[in-house]
């Protein structure tokens, strides 16, 4: 029997993570986001229940933000009941690895041996985490992003589309790594890097 859930955010993260959920036989009841709320009656064929605030607190809920420090904000400082990670049917997640609340592994994503995946982690679609990773909380690794085996990734750090990291490096918070890096040395928390071999770049002032 397919149990009701609700999904907070309605941008192109939410779309994804409506898709898994559909395919996990999950029934969708409301959508809430703070932008969409007057944009019309419903979002991909779900109700819109109104903004953030409006939300359930009783209910099985799906935080689908992409932004990391926005998905922090908004786990932190809601009440919601958080369901268990979703993992996409054409993922693959081996039995070993452990998982936290409301993260997502999408579709062609593999999460291999030993590997720790944080709270509201985002594995995107046809990413691949090796064995013994640790990715803490609210990191998104992006589509097509590679992790060798024994990498650490920090607090909301973000890694682009099609980055790849060689074993035993350490991704600090807050980092981001452009897309199509590869990373063979630590990067710094908050630090930006880019290239091949990724190096750090200038921060904005």
């Amino acid at each position: 029997m397919s149990k009701n859930v609700q999904v907070i955010g309605a941008g192109g993260h939410a779309k994804v993570v409506i898709s898994t959920l559909k395919a996990l036989g999950k029934k969708i009841v409301s959508v809430y986001d703070d932008h969409h709320k007057t944009l019309g009656s419903d979002f991909m064929g779900i109700p819109v229940g109104g903004a953030f605030a409006d939300a359930a607190h009783d209910c099985e809920t799906y935080l689908a933000i992409g932004n990391n420090g926005v998905r922090k904000e908004i786990a932190e400082s809601a009440p919601f009941l958080w369901g268990k990670a979703l993992v996409h049917p054409r993922a693959w997640v081996d039995p070993s690895a452990k998982l936290g609340l409301g993260s997502v592994i999408f579709a062609g994503a593999i999460v291999q041996a030993d590997s720790f995946i944080g709270t509201h982690v985002i594995v995107n679609t046809g990413a691949t985490v090796d064995h013994d990773c640790n990715v803490l909380d609210y990191v998104h690794i992006a589509p097509g992003c590679h992790l060798c085996g024994g990498v650490d990734v920090y607090e909301e750090a973000m890694l682009g589309v099609g980055t790849k990291v060689i074993p035993l490096m350490k991704i600090g918070a807050k980092a981001v790594i452009g897309a199509g890096s590869v990373v063979i040395r630590d990067v710094q928390a908050g630090e930006k890097t880019v290239g091949v071999p990724a190096k750090a770049i200038a921060q904005d002032s």
